[in-house]
């Protein structure tokens, strides 16, 4: 099994209903494809981990890159896996934009407003622990 995380730049301000959708059509694949992950989408950025078999992993990527919606695609890491970190989700989601992270429990100004989303999401090992705090929180 492999795990691949990405960061994006959302094509357009994407509206909760346009969450709601892509989440929908996300977690069927997902399900379709024995892929297991997260989606963070925060300031026009989004986040994703993908776990699963490779091949499985690579056709979804491969049309996420090809999805409209995203612009700026960058692979932050792409790792082989002996057990999934997000066994539990077709696709776990959090939109950053409408949580007030300082109420969350063991905020450490780690998405705090002197950090862009866009710099922090690009980081792959900052990418890795904001995903694994909000599977552990949520």
């Amino acid at each position: 099994m492999i795990q691949l995380c990405y960061a994006s730049t959302a094509s357009r301000l994407m509206s909760s209903d346009d969450l709601r959708e892509l989440l929908q059509v996300a977690r069927r694949k997902n399900q379709d494809n024995d892929i297991t992950g997260m989606l963070l989408y925060k300031d026009m950025s989004f986040l994703q981990v993908l776990e699963g078999q490779p091949e499985a992993v690579y056709r979804i990527f491969d049309s996420i890159l090809a999805d409209d919606r995203h612009a700026n695609c960058k692979t932050l890491f792409d790792i082989e896996i002996q057990s999934r970190d997000f066994s539990e989700w077709s696709m776990g989601f959090n939109n950053l934009d409408q949580d007030d992270l300082s109420r969350l429990p063991g905020y450490d100004e780690f998405m705090s407003s002197s950090i862009s989303a866009r710099d922090f999401f690009w980081d792959g090992s900052r990418a890795k622990r904001t995903l694994l705090y909000f599977r552990s929180h949520s």
